[in-house]
């Protein structure tokens, strides 16, 4: 018995120490594209480069419009590579919009090693880049998922028209515990992103989207998030929506447009 309970414990030991160094690998799913990968588009569009520091570069898209209205810089989730989700430019293009999306590090063509502090300076290094071009009045930051966390904190240190969270979490390891709630993640996560607090420094009104029926980040943690400060944060729920079909629904697009047009 004495030594079932030790193979027990070291077997514990064990799990938590593969997950300390594994973590990555479930927070993130990147697509990685070669350096030569050639994107194809029906819209007008051009390939950008942020060149954040040697051995660091952040790939982007730029889907533009000869006279916008302003830009929505989008965050995409953690998968997949701006490939992929460049098709969501169409649902803010279409209200002539500007779109930009980038890839976070090692995902598609961007390049350098992941960490939080790290890929939350890419970030607001693309933020200022785009500001030179875009007065920041008619940016909107928009944040999918795990970008939610990143859309949060680059809105609370900047001034865009309007932050929109879709299908965001109020505490990231909150959402981690829910698939591994045996071992002590607050203590072994090295990913933060708390919206939860970054939210409360935002001075623009924030639009959050989220479904009824989202199994992966339930709509509980957008409504904790919309009472922190109700009268700044509209929450718009789509009855039914999960959490990777959104774009399915026509109420997301009514919304869509009915936050664009003014």
């Amino acid at each position: 018995m004495h030594s079932v309970l030790l193979y027990i414990i070291y077997g514990y030991i064990a799990f938590v120490i593969v997950f300390y160094f594994i973590q990555e690998k479930f927070i993130f799913k990147p697509e990685k594209l070669g350096a030569d990968f050639k994107f194809k588009y029906d819209i007008p569009f051009k390939e950008l480069n942020f060149e954040v520091k040697q051995g660091v570069r952040i790939n982007g898209l730029h889907f533009y419009r000869e006279h916008p209205k302003g830009l929505i810089l989008y965050f995409h989730g953690n998968t997949r590579s701006i490939k992929g989700w460049a098709r969501y430019a169409r649902d803010f293009y279409r209200y002539d919009y500007d779109v930009v999306l980038v890839d976070y590090r090692g995902f598609g063509k961007s390049t350098g090693k992941r960490n939080e502090a790290e890929m939350l300076g890419d970030l607001q290094f693309v933020y200022d880049s785009l500001s030179v071009q875009y007065v920041q009045e008619y940016m909107i930051v928009y944040g999918r998922s795990l970008g939610s966390g990143f859309a949060a904190k680059i809105a609370s240190d900047n001034n865009p028209r309007y932050l929109i969270l879709d299908a965001p979490y109020y505490n990231f390891h909150k959402v981690v515990e829910r698939f591994v709630p045996i071992l002590p993640v607050k203590r072994l996560l090295r990913y933060y992103l708390p919206i939860h607090e970054w939210i409360r420094q935002v001075n623009c009104h924030t639009y959050i989207i989220h479904g009824t029926r989202d199994r992966l980040i339930p709509i509980s943690n957008s409504e904790k998030l919309q009472a922190i400060n109700p009268r700044k944060i509209t929450l718009i729920r789509i009855e039914g929506g999960g959490h990777n079909n959104l774009p399915s629904y026509p109420e997301y697009h009514n919304f869509v447009r009915d936050i664009l047009k003014y």
